[in-house]
């Protein structure tokens, strides 16, 4: 009676290591990065939600009704949600994992995790009729 062999032999578990230790050399630089762009993206994400925002508060102000956005009244600057806590912060059902500072009709959403003060949507209230609040993303060094 034959006894068949089972298992591998030494020389093919060192091989399989080896090769899985080379692709892991070539492939751990490429995921290593994928955080810098993950807050990158949200950030640019946060960016897109305060213009769909904005303009959705200034079509309500266009047609005359009450702005009224999740239960929230958000207050308005020429047609546009205002720079403060209550007028842009509110405009938003979500901005888990920024933190927001507010001066004088600016308010900075900061990406916690990030560089400091590198990995920010700034949103400026309008500052005439008619023309819109500016949205301005940096995230050159998440």
């Amino acid at each position: 009676m034959d006894k068949a062999q089972k298992g591998f032999t030494l020389i093919e578990l060192v091989v399989v290591i080896t090769i899985l230790g080379i692709l892991a050399a070539f492939a751990f630089p490429r995921f290593a990065s994928l955080e810098v762009e993950a807050r990158a993206a949200t950030v640019d994400g946060l960016a897109g939600s305060l213009r769909s925002a904005s303009a959705l508060a200034h079509s309500l102000d266009l047609v005359g009704a009450a702005i009224v956005m999740e239960g929230n009244t958000i207050a308005m600057v020429n047609g546009y949600p205002a720079g403060t806590a209550l007028g842009i912060e509110l405009t938003l059902t979500d901005f888990t994992g920024f933190t927001v500072v507010h001066a004088i009709g600016v308010s900075t959403f900061e990406k916690t995790g990030g560089n400091a003060g590198t990995c920010t949507v700034v949103y400026t209230e309008s500052a005439a009729a008619g023309s819109p609040g500016t949205i301005a993303a940096d995230n050159s060094a998440c």
